[in-house]
C-alpha cells in the first residue's frame, strides 16, 4: 500500500475503473492493450478489482471476450457465446458486433445463442428454434441468411431483421 504508481496505490488502482486505468497507465503499453480491450466489449466502467462471482453473466462473456481479442491473431478457434448483449445499449451492440467481426476476420467461427435483432441481422446464417419455449419449443421454425428469416412466414423473428 505503500507503493504508488503516478500517485495511486495498489488499492487505487483496483477501485477505479477500466477507463481511468487506461489513462493512468499511458505509458505501458501492454497495461493499455489489454485495458483498451475492455473498453472495446463495453467493459469500461468495471473496477479492476470487481470480483468475477458479481459479474453478470453478459458481463462475463464479454471479458472472455476481450481476452480473446487480447491474443495475438489466434486462428480456428470456435467461440459459443449466449446472450452476449444482454444488458449492453445500441452503441455497444454495434461495438459487440465489430469485436466478433474481428474474430472471424482472424480465422475463427463464432456461433451466438441471441434475440437481438441487430446483432441476428449481422449474423451469415441463423437457425430459429420454436415455436415457442420450453414444451412448446425445440424443433427448427426458420433457417437461413437474415433476408431468408426476413420473407419465411414460419419465421417470428424474420419480421424485426433488418
Amino acid at each position: 500500500m505503500e507503493i504508488a504508481y503516478n500517485g495511486q496505490s495498489i488499492h487505487d488502482v483496483l477501485s477505479m475503473s477500466a477507463e481511468h486505468a487506461h489513462e493512468l497507465f499511458a505509458d505501458q503499453k501492454a497495461i493499455r492493450a489489454g485495458l483498451g480491450v475492455m473498453i472495446r466489449v463495453g467493459l469500461g466502467y468495471l473496477s479492476l478489482g470487481q470480483p468475477a462471482p458479481t459479474l453478470s453473466g453478459g458481463e462475463a462473456q464479454r471479458l472472455k471476450l476481450a481476452k480473446a481479442l487480447g491474443r495475438q491473431h489466434k486462428t480456428g478457434a470456435l467461440y459459443v457465446l449466449d446472450e452476449p448483449t444482454i444488458g449492453l445499449g445500441a452503441t455497444d451492440i454495434e461495438k459487440l458486433i465489430v469485436l466478433l467481426d474481428e474474430l472471424v476476420e482472424h480465422g475463427n467461427s463464432v456461433i451466438v445463442t441471441e434475440h437481438e435483432p441487430n446483432l441476428l441481422s449481422y449474423c451469415d446464417w441463423l437457425i430459429e428454434m420454436g415455436p415457442g419455449g420450453g414444451n412448446q419449443g425445440g424443433r427448427i421454425v426458420a433457417e437461413g441468411a437474415p433476408p431468408d428469416l426476413a420473407r419465411n412466414p414460419a419465421s417470428l423473428i424474420g419480421p424485426y431483421l433488418v
